[in-house]
């Protein structure tokens, strides 16, 4: 069996070229989420369309993923634990709502930030949610003619 130097070479640059594509769609798919950053936490009443790995957003620039959520027995809502860069301060009476890309996008976490000269503190939970807004029932209402009086 004899190895030829340039089979050895183009196997090696197959390889290389490989491991590239999977760091890179890792990163693309938000799989190498980072837990480094601020944590934060929010209840919300829906969180449809959203899951760990979830994008956070402020003005449409990804700031932070969302890395825990659990349904809380008690107050039957969806307790949710995300990570936010640490160098994003939020004032402490920011918005977080459930957001959607468009009729056919998914959804995603986008935080409002508020007008408070002070800032939220790592580990604080943001108590101005807004969950999800189903579609159906929004074209049911929309067909029924429901909400008009």
């Amino acid at each position: 069996m004899s190895t030829n130097p340039t089979e050895v070479a183009v196997g090696a640059a197959v390889l290389a070229a490989a491991v590239g594509f999977v760091l890179y769609a890792g990163q693309v798919t938000g799989f190498t989420t980072s837990t480094a950053g601020n944590s934060y936490s929010a209840s919300f009443r829906s969180l449809e369309g959203i899951s760990v790995g979830s994008d956070v957003r402020l003005a449409g620039v990804k700031i932070g993923t969302v890395t825990d959520i659990e349904l809380n027995p008690t107050t039957f809502r969806a307790d949710t634990d995300f990570v936010l860069k640490e160098e994003i301060m939020l004032p402490e009476d920011s918005a977080i709502v459930i957001s959607s890309e468009g009729l056919l996008g998914g959804n995603f976490v986008e935080i409002v930030p508020g007008g408070s000269p002070f800032n939220l503190e790592p580990g604080a939970e943001i108590e101005d949610t807004q969950g999800a807004v189903s579609l159906v029932s929004l074209l049911m209402k929309f067909v029924s003619g429901g909400g008009e009086e």
